[in-house]
């Protein structure tokens, strides 16, 4: 995250800095970014204290008693030194939230020192070397940037040892020359431009030399996609939780902070003074090399409304970062550019409380666009079609029934092609046994009475899962996968308005079965028949590809029993990116969280592309 609560004259100090900024944006680049060979130098190199102004101004005391730029020191609980009221808007962390590692730290990361000038203290941030030919570049986050562009005493100290003056840190201090940010970023802001919270400052000499001479420096790299496993490192402060200043890793896996072009991760103890920090891919633990794709920032200066310290952002590195890295490694400033629009990557609308209401979903195609689209029924009777977008998101959501009592009582879901026009169909089990299809929901919506596949019973109240596909079909998906509450395993073929088709047992009712809690169909192995996807009520998942009327097909395991997939509420699977496949698969967790995965195979889940971001 990078702060409890921001540190007041600094942010307004920033916030007045209006020609300092930070960028990331598109992330089609894959590989490391080199610098410009020449490095000419750029106009306005301010006149600084120099090194022995600096080493002079930064005695021990005064580096360790700094504040953080972007926040306190304290833990979100107990939070004893901020007062009841602040403690207040914070949230635990989920089970399983990893915590970081103190350790010693490596010479390329450390942290950035400076006044705030005129209206505070003294504060730091956390930075690290970037390699370039010029060998004097060290990134940062944009609203430390800020905050340094605006100082009279700033320096970079490499592997900070806390209680050491200037002068006997290990590689001595590098005083600031000049800071590099992309003038439409804003110092914490929560709007589009967040995604350009990070900038580069060129440091001076010293005694040993240039910076990247004297400590190495890790690969500046544009960002593809939002999955990356990477270990994130920064100097939280040095208050109760980290009373020696050490800095602090812990190794993540990212994934998207939708609606804007930022990575996300959770990991507790990232507490003020972490701004800036390197978010490292290909890290080596005994070096500290490695390719980094980000640096903390980003919304709210890299975390969420109620500044958890267990939640952290970081911008994507794309052609706006490369285009300031490069700008940096030649030390010229940015000229002025089109306002920066954001990401137009699309997600669901709605928090993680709000899609905890959501009690069934399935996908299809209901428009007849070529692609799916997701229905979604909420716990208020309220039902949604979500148009795909056919890369993976969706369009404007179309409400199909106000809330109403009636659709409470639907208890489960599924959608096929089972009238033959081309616009999938969606079949209702009720509270009572009635089963009701509505044919070409997209265009005919669901405010009318639908056909009745069969009136209310008490057989078909104990249709627990039902899941339609192509299994015996070789064009509309007619087909239908019932699992009972006792455990047997039913495929009906053929279905279609008003009639069940053809029956065919798969399995007798047993004790295993009925713990098959959630089943999906789909395209998953590549087959002509659809594949059955069940998730065990211990967060199984296996997959059942070749599933026909001769029988179950083999199983496959996809995930072992873990806890993440156990809260799997919802599962669908639909046709939502650009293979033409019914193989990207959608689960809604307990918590809100609302996840696909895109391309799933027969052997692995797909790409994960976070729809809705868990509660933060």
């Amino acid at each position: 995250m990078r702060s409890s609560y921001r540190w007041v004259p600094v942010l307004a100090l920033g916030l007045g800095a209006g020609m300092f900024g930070a960028a990331p944006a598109s992330s089609t680049e894959t590989s490391g970014t080199t610098a410009p060979a020449v490095a000419p130098k750029g106009p306005n190199v301010p006149n600084g204290p120099g090194l022995v102004g600096e080493e002079r101004y930064w005695t021990a005391d005064r580096m360790k008693n700094a504040i953080p730029a972007d926040g306190p020191t304290a833990p979100a609980a107990p939070r004893h030194g901020l007062g009841a009221q602040r403690a207040a808007g914070h949230s635990s962390p989920p089970p399983g939230t990893p915590a970081p590692q103190h350790f010693a730290g490596h010479p390329m990361i450390g942290t950035f020192f400076f006044d705030g000038r005129p209206l505070g203290g003294d504060t730091y941030c956390t930075g690290s070397v970037v390699h370039t030919a010029a060998k004097d570049i060290v990134l940062t986050a944009g609203h430390c940037g800020i905050g340094l562009g605006k100082a009279t005493h700033r320096v970079f100290v490499p592997q900070y040892r806390s209680g050491e003056s200037a002068a006997q840190q290990p590689f001595g201090v590098f005083p600031v020359l000049q800071v590099y940010t992309d003038p439409r970023y804003t110092a914490n802001t929560k709007s589009a431009a967040s995604d350009l919270d990070l900038s580069f400052a060129q440091v001076d000499a010293n005694s040993r030399g240039k910076v990247e001479d004297a400590t190495g420096a890790l690969t500046f790299t544009p960002t593809s996609g939002y999955s990356h496993k990477v270990t994130v490192i920064g100097y939280p402060g040095s208050g109760s939780v980290n009373p020696g200043h050490l800095p602090v890793r812990c190794p993540v896996t990212t994934s998207q902070l939708p609606g804007f072009r930022q990575l996300r991760m959770t990991c507790k103890g990232f507490y003020g003074g972490v701004s800036g920090g390197p978010w490292i891919e290909g890290y080596d633990s005994a070096t500290g090399k490695g390719k980094v794709i980000g640096n903390t920032g980003g919304y709210n200066g890299g975390g969420n409304d109620a500044d958890d310290d267990w939640v952290s952002y970081a911008p994507v590195y794309g052609k706006d970062a490369q285009n300031l890295f490069q700008h940096a490694a030649a030390h010229q400033q940015l000229g002025k550019n089109p306002p920066y629009t954001g990401t137009t990557d699309p997600w669901l609308p709605g928090s993680a409380s709000t899609w905890k209401k959501a009690a069934l979903m399935t996908s299809g195609d209901f428009r007849g666009t070529g692609h799916s689209d997701l229905i979604v029924v909420w716990t208020d009777g309220e039902v949604t079609l979500y148009p795909g977008n056919g890369h993976g998101g969706y369009g404007t959501e179309r409400r199909l029934m106000a809330p109403n009592s009636t659709w409470k009582n639907a208890r489960t879901i599924t959608a096929g092609d089972f009238t033959g026009s081309d616009q999938f169909d969606l079949l209702v089990r009720w509270t009572d046994g009635e089963v009701t299809l509505y044919g070409d929901v997209g265009s005919k919506g669901l405010n009318r009475a639908g056909t009745r596949m069969i009136k209310p019973n008490a057989t078909w109240k104990n249709a627990t899962q039902i899941s339609a596909g192509r299994f015996g079909s070789t064009r509309y998906v007619t087909d239908l996968i019932v699992r009972w509450a006792d455990g047997g395993l039913t495929l009906y073929t053929d279905v279609g308005a008003g009639t069940f088709g053809q029956q065919h047992r798969l399995k007798a009712p047993n004790g295993t079965w009925k713990k098959a809690t959630l089943l999906t169909s789909g395209d998953f192995s590549g087959r002509r028949q659809w594949d059955l996807m069940v998730r065990w009520t211990d967060g199984e998942l296996d997959d059942y590809p070749g599933t026909g009327t001769s029988g179950l097909g083999a199983e496959r395991r996809i995930q072992n029993p873990n806890g993440r997939w156990a809260k799997v509420a919802t599962m669908t699977a639909g046709d939502f990116t650009e293979n033409g496949r019914t193989d990207d698969l959608v689960v809604r967790r307990s918590d809100g969280e609302t996840t696909m995965y895109t391309d799933t195979s027969g052997n692995s889940l797909g790409g994960e592309r976070m729809l809705v971001a868990p509660t933060s």
